[in-house]
């Protein structure tokens, strides 16, 4: 959750959900608005958190129509 707290060298596991949408789901997860490619899937886990993990994830997902975008999540 927002203001949630981490430690260095946790397990996060951040989760991006849908309420509506209509045949198959694409998920994405980018870092700091960089294109590159962090995972797939509703769930992106990131080991061992340190120093290299922070920054603003978000998560991106498309019906196949549209595409939707999260509020970026500073971790």
């Amino acid at each position: 959750p927002p203001g949630g707290q981490v430690a260095l060298g946790d397990r996060l596991v951040l989760s991006c959900t849908v309420a509506v949408g209509s045949g198959p789901l694409s998920f994405s997860w980018h870092r700091d608005g960089l294109v590159a490619l962090l995972g797939t899937g509703p769930h992106l886990e990131l080991h061992h958190i340190g120093d290299n993990g922070g920054g603003q994830y978000r998560c991106r997902v498309s019906d196949g129509d549209s595409v939707a975008e999260s509020d970026p999540l500073n971790v």
